[in-house]
């Protein structure tokens, strides 16, 4: 199902509750990704971070076992690169 939802250039520029709220509807189920979210409100990436923090939303938080995971991909592709030998 896709619902397309159509404002005027003015009203999308100021902030509006009702957006607000279904951008972080749609970011909590998943159906939005952290950057389609973001960009839905006009945010980067990091004001976006910062726009869940205001509002104590957690859920798809930059966890410990995220940065293991990255720490070893990051291992990972220096070892694959000759000019870390």
């Amino acid at each position: 199902m896709e619902i397309t939802v159509k404002l005027p250039d003015d009203l999308a520029e100021h902030k509006n509750p009702g957006r607000e709220a279904l951008v972080v509807e749609g970011y909590r189920s998943g159906a939005l990704s952290h950057y389609q979210a973001s960009q839905l409100l006009g945010l980067s990436r990091f004001a976006f971070d910062g726009f869940l923090k205001e509002r104590s939303i957690y859920e798809h938080a930059y966890s410990v076992d995220d940065l293991k995971q990255d720490e070893e991909t990051f291992r990972k592709l220096e070892s694959k690169d000759p000019a870390r030998r």
